[in-house]
């Protein structure tokens, strides 16, 4: 009855040493001097054979009923570890607020954009939209381009072949039925006609979007870039009226220090035509009193005429601008590009 005396003793033993296996490793250890190939219980089982019949079922009974207890509890210590190991090393509060994914942020040029936006609208203007792929008839003829203008040059507009815009390629010329070239759009005074032709006067829209045109890429420059527009249509306006707006929207976004003054232009559209400068602290700080930022001028009565609007009885004022101008002048940037690198180290600074 010797081996039948040992099994209780080995188990207890056993169990002991299990439960106080300081860590993963030494509770393999552990696990293989009882329970291995060698192990101590492994040598029981097969001290079986030595045994009478009436020896054996009693002993096997035993050493299984022991070997399964050790098995539990050795589940159970390797539980109790790799809990302990997934523990913080330092105490933790678990009473505190939770960590708040991150929000995005809006592209500085949508937060330029949007305080546009804003300023216009708190002098009633309200926002129009038109398509970016265009016809020569809304980029160009409607506005008095005339055909030899270099705009209207492949080499600095960006003209689609014939089913590039299956869309649009059937769209023919407001004063005939041949189709028109269709284009990116070079600027959003597109929409004002799209607009005039829509609606009667009086008009008072703002503009934003992309456009394109042939640039080659560099600290000032891009092929792709955004533009706003302003249109105010009605009788009796006046440049007077074009100054104002102008002074209350650069204020509004730039600065109440900021001042505006007007230089004679020619653009085809718009008769007299300015170009409008600014100065502020942030031009200072560049070394110059002026800079350039926006084109403007009373619609020219070609263009009247052209949406069906009599010239004697209406007058109004447009302008327009690139955002990524302001935008940079804003935050101090120095390479318009920067804009469009979607590096998130430059864009989580806005």
């Amino acid at each position: 009855m010797g081996l039948l005396d040992d099994i209780e003793p080995l188990k207890q033993t056993a169990l002991n040493d299990l439960k106080n296996a300081p860590d993963a490793a030494a509770l393999e250890q552990t696990k293989g001097a009882w329970l291995g190939a060698n192990g101590r219980f492994t040598a029981l089982m097969k001290q079986l054979g030595t045994l009478s019949k009436e020896e054996k079922p009693a002993a096997g009974k035993l050493i299984n009923t022991a070997k399964i207890a050790l098995e539990a509890a050795l589940a159970e210590r390797r539980a109790e570890l790799e809990l302990k190991a997934a523990l913080p090393k330092e105490p933790t509060d678990f009473t505190l607020p939770g960590r708040r994914r991150a929000l995005g942020k809006l592209h500085p040029l949508t937060q330029v954009t949007e305080d546009i936006v804003r300023s216009f609208r708190k002098i009633g203007f309200v926002v129009a939209d038109g398509p970016e792929i265009e016809d020569e008839y809304h980029c160009f003829d409607a506005l008095n381009t005339p055909a030899d203008h270099p705009a209207r040059d492949t080499q600095d507009t960006f003209y689609l072949r014939v089913g590039q815009a299956s869309s649009l390629s059937a769209q023919t010329a407001e004063t005939g039925k041949m189709p028109v070239p269709l284009l990116l759009r070079t600027h959003t005074s597109s929409v004002q006609i799209r607009v005039m032709k829509s609606q009667p006067p009086p008009v008072r829209i703002i503009v934003p979007g992309r456009v394109y045109r042939r640039d080659n890429a560099d600290a000032t420059h891009n092929p792709t870039f955004q533009q706003i527009e302003g249109l105010y249509v009605d009788k009796g306006v006046t440049v007077g009226d074009l100054k104002g707006t102008v002074e209350f929207v650069f204020k509004e976004v730039l600065g109440a220090e900021t001042k505006i003054r007007f230089r004679p232009h020619y653009f085809s559209y718009t008769e007299p035509s300015f170009e409008i400068d600014f100065s502020n602290a942030l031009v200072k700080k560049l070394g110059k009193d002026w800079l350039e930022i926006a084109g403007c001028g009373m619609v020219h009565p070609a263009v009247f005429e052209n949406v069906g609007y009599d010239p004697e009885v209406w007058t109004g004022w447009a302008f327009g601008f690139g955002i990524e101008r302001i935008a940079m002048i804003r935050y101090g940037i120095n390479d318009i590009r920067l804009f469009y690198e979607n590096d998130v180290r430059f864009l989580r600074q806005f």
